[in-house]
């Protein structure tokens, strides 16, 4: 399963116990004598993510300002979007958990692949240098930076409508459902204000589909 991941990657390590390591959650950790847990290396992860598609802002953004580039990168580095890029990777499936919490579907927690798609980078980073974890980071960032740096903000339908609502007095709610196997799930959300239907949408994502749903609201408005 970990050299599927570092095809994945495109990115094969020199010392996978550094792999290993980032793919192990505390819960894990806590049941047994097996050292750290990914915690520190999501830490370091998180820093050099952000160094990294800074980086790519500023170089090859020019016209973009600086409270612009901060949205653009608020956009793309996020829980949401790490989360879906660890999906993507099925690092989920690589993940050394303890018992409560594969009980209780951590697999899928959008807040643990997260941690974990961070960690992972740090991994990459320690094992390879800074060259390897920005071809790895960018491989991945980059069609999502390009999207997002198009019209900043634009693009944020939930952010939007929860504006537009607010001014109302009003707050939208989500209800999201899944349907379809685990390597290709389709997720479906119904929005709902001031208790009635607003929208709806579809998407390979959690985020995906309540964006979908905000837009149309955003539509009938």
């Amino acid at each position: 399963m970990l050299k599927d991941l570092q095809e994945a990657l495109s990115y094969t390590f020199t010392n996978v116990s550094l792999l290993e390591h980032a793919l192990l959650h505390r819960s894990f950790a806590a049941e047994g004598p097996v050292g750290d847990d990914n915690e520190r290396l999501e830490f370091l992860g998180d820093a050099v993510l952000q160094l990294v598609v800074t980086d790519h802002l500023y170089t090859n953004y020019p016209h973009l300002r600086e409270g612009t580039m901060a949205k653009v990168r608020a956009a793309c580095v996020n829980r949401d979007e790490l989360a879906n890029l660890a999906h993507l990777l099925h690092i989920g499936e690589n993940l050394a958990l303890g018992r409560g919490e594969e009980a209780s579907g951590g697999r899928k927690k959008a807040s643990i692949l997260a941690d974990a798609m961070e960690a992972v980078i740090a991994a990459v980073y320690i094992d390879g240098g800074i060259d390897m974890a920005r071809h790895v980071i960018l491989k991945l960032w980059t069609p999502l930076v390009a999207a997002r740096a198009v019209e900043p903000g634009k693009r944020d339908y939930k952010t939007r409508l929860q504006e537009e609502l607010a001014s109302r007095g009003l707050r939208p709610r989500y209800r999201v459902t899944e349907s379809g196997p685990d390597h290709a799930k389709t997720f479906e959300a119904q929005l709902e204000v001031d208790g009635k239907p607003a929208g709806s949408g579809e998407g390979k994502s959690k985020k995906e589909a309540e964006q979908a749903a905000a837009a149309e609201a955003l539509d009938t408005l």
